[in-house]
């Protein structure tokens, strides 16, 4: 069990510390993410961004992901799930519309606007809380093809076996502290888990290596 995000992050630092990488770029899914990522970003003195995603619940259970957003892309769906229901993604079109609003009013409220870091070429490093689904990753994993990074790390403490299964493919690395046959919720597996405030991913960015520290630095 992690005391909480930050002792996470520190554990996963250590770790991640020790692979090959170019030009390293720290990308956290917020909100739970951005503590987690502080850390790594700061043991690597590589500069940190926000990789925003949306989840896309379905209409009678917001709770329940049909798919997922990120930024500047087309979403993604549950195929099994829309399946299953009789839904089309066409049926989710008021979803997806709030989702986009959601991601730029996030990148307005944390980032003042400036777009997502240069990726061609560098380590991508993805951090996160934990994982659940791994339907947020999935979103996550389109929308870094596009930016054609040289290698992505997806980085968490904690998430179940099937889902490590299903995302390690997706990636050239994963870094999982924990992967429990008995995986209830993320939440479980830390002491403290307060939701992570706006503030704290303001902090968080502010208090992160500016983007170009890390540049022309190779890791081996």
């Amino acid at each position: 069990m992690f005391e909480d995000r930050t002792a996470a992050g520190l554990q996963l630092a250590g770790q991640l510390a020790e692979l090959p990488m170019t030009d390293p770029v720290v990308l956290a899914l917020p909100r739970g993410g951005a503590p987690v990522a502080l850390p790594i970003a700061q043991a690597l003195q590589a500069p940190m961004d926000l990789l925003l995603v949306r989840k896309i619940g379905m209409p009678a259970n917001p709770e329940l992901a049909a798919g997922a957003l990120a930024e500047g892309s087309n979403p993604i769906f549950n195929g099994a799930l829309l399946q299953a229901t009789g839904m089309t993604p066409e049926d989710f079109a008021p979803q997806v519309a709030q989702a986009r609003e959601e991601n730029a009013a996030r990148r307005t409220r944390y980032l003042h606007g400036h777009p997502p870091l240069e990726m061609a070429g560098r380590t991508a490093i993805v951090v996160d809380d934990g994982i659940a689904t791994g339907a947020t990753f999935m979103a996550a994993h389109f929308w870094l093809r596009e930016r054609k990074p040289a290698q992505v790390i997806l980085a968490v403490p904690v998430a179940p076996p099937e889902a490590v299964d299903e995302l390690r493919p997706l990636v050239d690395t994963l870094v999982c502290l924990q992967s429990p046959r008995e995986f209830w919720a993320v939440g479980a597996h830390y002491r403290d888990f307060t939701q992570t405030s706006d503030d704290e991913v303001m902090a968080a960015l502010a208090a992160a290596p500016e983007a170009g520290a890390g540049k022309d630095r190779t890791w081996h």
